[in-house]
């Protein structure tokens, strides 16, 4: 690779990837596409070549039209066998990797050939438990990249952290591209449409081969006007029967896992807090980017309690937490987070003006059993340090402070 674009960094991730960079494991960087893959690739391009200004580097982008003659693992092993170096170390990194059909063999070839260090990215969570994890086996590692979190998005967009930043990144949310955009909504959700289909078409419509795009579209504006609600697969059936839309459960549960699998939702699952029992039936769902979810359902204010909870849950997956829905009795918590030994439990409210709202938020979290951390986020501003141990904060300072 001759040159390097220029990026904004992303500490975040590089500090991720760096323990396992010149290691002779292959580093797999996952995520929805256009959150910012490539340019990272271009990040740890820069640091292999600071590093080692003698470094050989194999760049390839399958979104590029140069490379569009590597259609499958053979023609991977030919295009970077000429490129390989006999004598500086090799570094092979290759951009939107499950766009090359078996492509799980070429990097099992030159992993055995202990010749590289190698890099790729995905925008399909189901290349991880297919045939990579068979041929590959404790031989990689993967890491997620999200869209923008807050302060990457005023970093990125040079802001200060004002009430003004926050609602732009409520309203557009956090693509990095953006910044290169006039700040005007005809401009950003004509590119964020753009965005949309893509993901729509290419990584879920043509690769598992769906007909019925039109119901596809449907349970997309669906699960967007039911951001953060308990939905099951016969509940959203039964909603689309009233609207003269007919697909099974089973129909729908396929439907979900594709969006999931291309990273443009999340599941995300109820438990039980004692004992941990994960509820079969009835699960959450999370958009990775809301300036994207505003593109099939506008933003309206009566929306922001799930806009709020949306913005919450990614900012707990982005630091690394594994979250479920918690349940204890009829009671239920909005987030249990968990990260190695750590616990942490989330309420999210947009505002909390009387002592019904209070009780609900306050005393859910004051029934759970234990002493791990307690909080409640919220819009309100004026607001106390702690009720009881709980910690209480605005919305902008948890995006900004609690990581």
């Amino acid at each position: 690779m001759k040159t390097i674009p220029s990026f904004t960094p992303r500490p975040l991730y590089m500090k991720k990837i760096a323990p396992f960079m010149n290691k002779d494991v292959i580093k797999v960087i996952i995520g929805q596409r256009r959150v910012g893959k490539s340019y990272f690739m271009y990040q740890i391009i820069d640091a292999l070549t600071k590093g080692n200004p003698r470094a050989n580097i194999i760049y390839l982008n399958k979104e590029l039209y140069e490379f569009d003659h590597i259609k499958d693992y053979r023609h991977l092993i030919q295009h970077v066998k000429k490129q390989k170096s006999a004598t500086g170390k090799n570094y092979l990194l290759i951009d939107e990797v499950q766009d090359i059909a078996q492509f799980e063999k070429a990097l099992r070839h030159f992993q055995a050939e202990g010749a590289y260090d190698i890099y790729c990215t995905g925008s399909n969570a189901k290349m991880l438990s297919g045939d990579l994890a068979t041929y590959l086996s404790g031989r990689y590692v993967a890491m997620k990249i999200f869209s923008l979190s807050y302060p990457e998005f005023l970093n990125f967009h040079h802001l200060k952290n004002t009430a003004e930043a926050f609602w732009r990144y409520v309203k557009y949310g956090g693509l990095p591209y953006l910044p290169h955009l006039p700040m005007e909504d005809h401009v950003i959700y004509d590119y964020l449409r753009n965005v949309y289909s893509t993901i729509l078409l290419k990584d879920i419509v043509a690769r598992h081969r769906i007909r019925n795009v039109a119901f596809l579209e449907s349970l997309v504006k669906f699960l967007a006007d039911n951001t953060g609600s308990i939905l099951s697969a016969k509940r959203i059936s039964d909603f689309l029967k009233s609207q003269k839309i007919n697909m099974t459960p089973n129909v729908i549960l396929n439907y979900l896992s594709y969006l999931a699998a291309a990273f443009f939702i999340f599941k995300v699952p109820r438990a039980e807090i004692s004992g941990r029992k994960i509820f079969e039936i009835g699960d959450k769902y999370y958009f990775e980017d809301l300036g994207l979810r505003h593109t099939i359902l506008p933003y309206q204010q009566k929306d922001i309690n799930k806009v709020l909870e949306n913005l919450v849950y990614t900012h707990l997956a982005i630091s690394g937490y594994d979250i479920t829905v918690g349940k204890i009795g009829n009671q239920e918590i909005d987030f249990v987070c968990t990260r190695d030994d750590e616990k942490l439990y989330v309420q999210v409210a947009y505002l909390i003006p009387d002592n019904r709202v209070w009780e609900r938020e306050f005393n859910n979290l004051l029934a759970i059993p234990d002493n791990y951390p307690k909080m409640v986020v919220s819009m309100d501003e004026a607001i106390g340090k702690q009720y009881q141990g709980i910690v209480h904060v605005h919305i902008r300072e948890f995006l900004s402070a609690y990581r």
